[in-house]
């Protein structure tokens, strides 16, 4: 099988720049076995091997580059513990016995994040200050304050906002209205990245960056990945968690996918009431639409703000500027912002907005597909991976699907930019 892209050294951007120094993860020299081999030192990986190691298990961790380097070290830090769907439509779509313990592992996921932070002192600058979902119509508005009302009738503590409410925390007159989620909060995910390495290094977990997964080959009741190093480890199980960068590894999982840019731009530290009215609490927020704006201030006063971008990687600052703009519409009293970081990384969306776990041959569990919530899912996926691999007799909340490639997945780039175009014209008629 064939092998995923050269290493490269960490993009740059915010978080690079300020994140505690990682742990050493040097390549792997020799070869080794391990009970669980896992690809990938994301959120995914890392997760699922910390608590396999918890459990006693022997856990080998192998990134190509170094952990943190995809989408768990660029993408905005905000822990939102929600799918796209709502939780009575995934009642809908999977009836009530298979969706309500996946509801419920979903409201928990954000709970999971902020524990391990605090049991492992992991320094990533966690605020819990809950997470604004705003609108800019009233239409949009009483659709999120149903959403709000479907989850406090699962005991969530949720308030709905009218626009005096949502101005007074925002800090913009904007927004017609929204909700609050006060489950959900913000991090540094960079340095919570490293945190988590660090957890699970002092379990015994090996994290090898570096090395690149060149093939793996099932001999006997055995899988053998063979890596850029030249060195080999033998494992009983494969944990394939490469989520937004995933390549030719296995045949047909990059096609199971659409890997779509998400750009981020963060202002100077900013001073002075106007910006410490903004998101004074600790919040984080998006916008309702489709096309979603996302933004939240750092913990030094940064204001950042993410969202679409093309299907090219940046080329310069001008493939930011869709994003600045909205910033200065959103808190014109701020005046003129200058803009210390730029950067983006790539989101898994699939076709049908959940998570995807696959299990396409004894031993081998994939698991990918977060569609921009990825900090609070991927870190309950890897908690509940691991019981399932450690044989726990309860129930997986997560609906485990035969892999399905995207038709026409080559034209990945044409799917992209339509969905933009088509997502764009139906948030202007809205």
């Amino acid at each position: 099988m064939a092998s995923m892209a050269a290493t490269q050294t960490l993009p740059p951007s915010l978080w690079a720049a300020t994140a505690p120094p990682a742990p050493p993860t040097p390549p792997l020299a020799s070869s080794r076995r391990a009970d669980v081999l896992v690809v990938g030192a994301g959120f995914t990986g890392l997760s699922t091997a910390l608590h396999l190691a918890e459990a006693g298990a022997q856990v080998c961790v192998l990134e190509a580059h170094e952990p943190g380097w995809g989408a768990s070290g660029r993408n905005g830090g905000q822990v939102n513990p929600t799918l796209k769907h709502d939780p009575d439509d995934l009642v809908r779509l999977y009836g009530a016995a298979q969706a309500e313990p996946l509801i419920d592992a979903v409201s928990r996921s954000a709970d999971l994040v902020f524990e391990l932070i605090e049991r492992h002192r992991i320094d990533c600058q966690p605020v819990r200050g809950g997470w604004l979902q705003v609108a800019y119509s009233a239409r949009e508005v009483a659709g999120l304050h149903a959403r709000a009302a479907q989850w406090a009738r699962r005991g969530v503590a949720t308030q709905a906002l009218d626009r005096a409410a949502v101005a007074a925390r925002l800090g913009t007159q904007a927004f017609a209205g929204g909700w609050l989620d006060g489950r959900a909060g913000g991090i540094h995910p960079l340095a919570y990245t490293r945190g988590l390495v660090r957890a699970a290094q002092g379990l015994g977990v090996a994290v090898h960056g570096e090395t690149q997964v060149t093939g793996l080959e099932r001999q006997g009741a055995q899988w053998h990945a063979t890596t850029s190093t030249g060195a080999t480890v033998i494992a009983d199980q494969v944990v394939l968690a490469t989520n937004g960068y995933t390549g030719p590894l296995w045949p047909g999982l990059a096609r199971t996918l659409l890997a779509a840019n998400s750009f981020i731009v963060a202002t100077q530290p900013l001073e002075g009431p106007a910006a410490d009215a903004i998101l004074a609490r600790g919040e984080t927020a998006s916008t309702s639409q489709r096309l979603l704006l996302y933004f939240r201030k750092d913990a030094q006063g940064r204001l950042l703000m993410g969202g679409r971008g093309h299907f090219a990687d940046p080329r310069g600052p001008e493939d930011f500027a869709h994003l600045e703009r909205s910033l200065e519409l959103l808190f014109p009293h701020l005046g003129p912002l200058r803009y210390e970081y730029r950067w983006a990384g790539r989101i898994a969306v699939t076709h049908d907005f959940m998570p995807h776990v696959h299990t396409p041959a004894p031993g081998v569990t994939m698991a990918l597909g977060y569609n921009g919530r990825g900090i609070a899912l991927a870190t309950s996926m890897g908690w509940h991976l691991a019981a399932r691999l450690k044989g726990s007799t309860g129930d997986f909340p997560f609906p485990v699907t035969p892999m399905q490639p995207i038709p026409l997945h080559g034209l990945q780039r044409f799917y992209v930019a339509a969905g933009v175009a088509w997502y764009s014209l139906l948030d202007r008629m809205a």
